[in-house]
């Protein structure tokens, strides 16, 4: 996180009250004390900056693919085999560029910390607020839906009768307990075993059902997959099923936050690109080669479509990714909230005593709220849907366009440097906006669907998920 602006007063105020005076307790004078503070600044801003692209791939690879993978099969089986990798490809090129124009905001504003921050800059005191919420909301619900599928794992894994809410209380307590380190440098060596765990579980699903089905009757050629829609698709399931494709590309969400990390930002461009293609490419083969194994009877998470045996070999396979992914929203939201609280004091940089306190405290409020979400939410496409629609649509799309306009575009849009570029992000903006009014309505109606259908259980109780 970037230092403060403030003066050596202004640092030297941050410390009085614990000093009680400028004579600190150990006889330290005050301009001692100012040279301590000093030197934990210098800490502290070592330490949140060493990231290097490689790094950041990595750490954007864990917040990135995981549940979005999980929940793109069932996307096919709605959508059609053809709608399905048509949009898959496409909106994974789209936040490509919108993540390539997020961090020309952050180059061009160096003092741009979170989403929040840019924000700021695009709307004012009203933009920072609005957006900071937007942005804490939409990672605590992140952390709620790792949450639940942890839950869902643990269920499918144990294949026990304890309550769903006991699976569900350890959970949230895994994904505080990983979500303690407060760097992303650190959280990045976990990256890799979160790569490994996500690409090996969805291989092993891909087998698993490719087997199944060549020894069923008929073998593939009677999987009852389609090139359209499915029969009789409703408006609400559909978008539901395209907001599902659009969780799955919300990386963009925390760039500001790990980009200023990083000890050379203008880097990042070979982190997206090396992030984007990769996304595409698992998304692609996981959404249409397990749809075309398992038919218009995939489940969502995809792994609970593997059969019993192997569905609980890839849960636990996935169980690094399923909390390693989940815990670093945690630690993205908590930097943010705790960067808000002591934006003017050394306790921001979590190196000292009330630093580690009161970032424990915090991240156990998010874990808890998350739990809550988690179980007063309880089906996993839906929960994803609701994220997409109010959130991503957003920070993926709508945001950067108008970023782009406000921020980065020089000259008038008209102007024939500007236009084709002008075309593409307005284009992008209405892609974010009807996926956040569509989303939403469409989200709320399969919700209503479903309760009515008595298809999920209820909240907070210790029905099967």
């Amino acid at each position: 996180m970037t230092a403060p602006t403030g003066s050596s007063t202004d640092k030297e105020k941050t410390l009085t009250p614990e000093s009680g005076s400028r004579q600190s307790k150990d006889g330290l004078s005050g301009e001692n004390v100012v040279g301590e503070v000093s030197e934990l600044e210098r800490q502290g801003n070592a330490h949140f900056h060493r990231l290097g692209w490689k790094r950041l791939t990595v750490v954007l690879i864990v917040e990135a693919i995981a549940l979005g993978a999980l929940s793109i099969p069932s996307a096919f089986a709605t959508l059609g085999m053809v709608a399905g990798v048509i949009l898959t490809v496409v909106l994974g090129f789209v936040a490509i560029y919108t993540s390539y124009v997020v961090g020309q905001v952050k180059l061009a504003f160096p003092h741009v910390s979170h989403y929040a921050d840019a924000g700021r800059l695009i709307m004012g005191q009203f933009g920072y607020e609005l957006v900071g919420a937007m942005f804490a909301l939409q990672l605590v619900f992140l952390v709620g839906s790792h949450c639940l599928t942890g839950t869902i794992a643990f269920q499918n894994i144990t294949d026990s009768g304890t309550c769903s809410v006991v699976f569900g209380v350890v959970s949230a307590v895994i994904l505080l307990l990983l979500a303690v380190p407060p760097s992303f440098a650190e959280v990045a060596i976990l990256g890799y075993i979160d790569f490994v765990s996500i690409v090996v579980a969805i291989l092993i699903t891909m087998v698993a059902t490719g087997v199944v089905s060549s020894q069923a009757s008929g073998g593939l050629a009677a999987v009852n997959w389609s090139a359209w829609p499915k029969e009789g698709v409703t408006f609400s399931e559909a978008f539901v099923a395209v907001t599902n494709i659009v969780f799955a590309y919300s990386f963009a969400v925390c760039q500001f936050s790990f980009m200023d990390e990083m000890h050379t930002p203008e880097d990042f461009v070979k982190s997206i690109w090396a992030l984007g293609l990769i996304e595409i490419g698992i998304y692609t083969l996981t959404g249409a080669l397990i749809y075309a194994f398992v038919g218009q009877g995939v489940e969502s998470p995809a792994l609970l479509s593997a059969g019993t045996l192997v569905s609980k070999v890839a849960f636990g396979v996935a169980l690094p990714v399923i909390f390693i992914s989940g815990s670093i929203n945690g630690t993205v939201v908590a930097r943010y909230i705790h960067g808000r609280i002591y934006k003017d004091s050394v306790i921001r940089y979590i190196n000292t005593k009330m630093g580690w306190v009161t970032w424990l405290a915090l991240l156990t409020l998010v874990t808890i709220i998350a739990f809550v979400i988690a179980e007063a939410i309880p089906f996993f496409s839906d929960l994803l849907s609701v994220m997409s629609a109010l959130f991503i649509s957003g920070f993926t799309f709508y945001f950067p366009a108008i970023m782009w306009f406000k921020l980065i575009k020089k000259g008038k849009w008209n102007s024939r440097e500007n236009l084709l570029l002008s075309i593409v992000n307005a284009v992008v903006f209405i892609i974010g906006m009807v996926t956040l009014v569509a989303g939403t309505y469409a989200a709320i109606a399969d919700i209503k669907r479903q309760y009515a259908e008595g298809s999920i259980r209820a909240p907070f109780t210790c029905s099967p998920l």
